[in-house]
């Protein structure tokens, strides 16, 4: 029996489990919130189109499109098309769900139209970089570990190329961070369009603020996995350097 093998693969349980449970835990509150307040009505009785064009036309945005998605939470903004896709429910139906989202997608417009928002225009220059890293840091980092473990003598150069994958993996990182502020940045934003336009009224706020807080879930759960991920791979490969001297 090797020491301390069952502390070791505990811990690994523990640590999938927490990687698995987290997005599932965010998605699950993001779904609970959204099938709740999708069948709650406004008074105003605008649809998430309406509302979306509304706060366009308060802000005097005239370049931007709204049109219907075809898939169930698929709403979002499109900077290099200028449009704003919103899924069926949420264009067509006039609910606290269709508010919220319908004005969070124009808190991005609104960012990137008249704020000149940086954390925005960050993430934007991340995304080629972020799927490199997306596409190629674990084949790099399994690549770099395998020679390191098998072919003794080309070690050193299976650990510099882990730590290159590492490196690409660390720009996918800091695209989930950066992601943080500009979607709670736009929650803000989309808070106070609909309340000083008096399309809901306070306990309506209230709704909408719980639909967006779930929806940042989402992002603030798939940050900690990537902050965990990257910290789970420059330990393993520390010991591995480790093992080697």
């Amino acid at each position: 029996m090797i020491p301390g093998m069952y502390g070791i693969s505990g811990s690994y349980l523990i640590y999938f489990a927490l990687i698995m449970l987290i997005p599932l835990w965010a998605q699950w509150k993001v779904k609970s919130a959204y099938s709740r307040y999708k069948q709650v009505r406004t008074l105003s009785g605008l649809t998430g189109k309406e509302v979306a064009e509304a706060i366009l036309q308060a802000n005097g945005i005239t370049d931007v499109r709204v049109v219907r998605g075809e898939v169930e939470l698929s709403d979002h903004y499109n900077p290099k098309e200028n449009v704003v896709v919103l899924s069926p429910i949420v264009y067509s139906q006039p609910t606290v769900a269709s508010v919220a989202i319908a004005a969070h997608e124009i808190g991005h417009v609104i960012q990137d139209k008249v704020a000149d928002y940086k954390p925005m225009r960050w993430r934007h220059s991340l995304v080629p970089l972020a799927n490199l890293g997306g596409n190629l840091s674990m084949i790099l980092i399994m690549l770099g570990l395998g020679i390191t473990s098998f072919m003794k003598t080309a070690g050193s150069y299976g650990i510099m190329l882990a730590w290159a994958g590492v490196g690409l993996m660390l720009f996918a990182v800091l695209f989930q961070v950066v992601t943080l502020p500009v979607e709670f940045d736009a929650s803000k934003r989309a808070l106070e369009q609909v309340t000083e336009l008096g399309i809901v009224n306070d306990q309506e706020h209230r709704h909408c603020k719980k639909v967006l807080t779930a929806a940042a879930l989402t992002y603030v759960a798939a940050a900690v996995v990537a902050l965990m991920e990257l910290m789970r791979f420059v330990l393993i490969i520390l010991q591995s350097s480790s093992n080697r001297n």
